[in-house]
């Protein structure tokens, strides 16, 4: 794993930039890359099945899935307060935001398109 620090701070368009960084990642490396600045992670997940551990003690409580680039026509996920099932993720339609975790432990996502993962985890201040 990839691991990058700093980029979700400060300006909207250098967010972005970091978001569309991920994007090349995968173009360059098959090594998973992630994003990470204060309280903040985000993945670019890439089509297919995952399974996200969240019960490293180091999660905040909110999460969410953002479709980036495309519409996401197919996204299923287990694991979460509110799931999704065979859900379209779209601008202008639905994005999935302020979401949190059920006591499993364990996020399962399925999406037939990149979808950005994105979640909150703890810094030295709310450890």
């Amino acid at each position: 794993m990839i691991v990058t620090l700093g980029g979700l701070g400060g300006r909207f368009d250098q967010v972005m930039a970091s978001v569309e960084t991920l994007f090349h990642a995968t173009n360059i490396t098959p090594t998973p890359v992630i994003v990470i600045q204060e309280c903040s992670l985000i993945y670019l997940l890439q089509p297919g099945k995952h399974k996200l551990y969240v019960n490293t003690g180091l999660e905040s409580e909110w999460c969410g899935l953002i479709p980036v680039g495309n519409p996401c026509d197919n996204v299923t996920t287990t694991g979460l307060k509110w799931n999704l099932t065979n859900h379209v993720l779209k601008f202008g339609t639905l994005v999935s935001t302020s979401n949190t975790y059920d006591e499993s432990g364990v996020v399962t996502i399925e999406t037939d398109k990149p979808l950005l993962w994105t979640m909150g985890i703890k810094n030295k201040q709310n450890a």
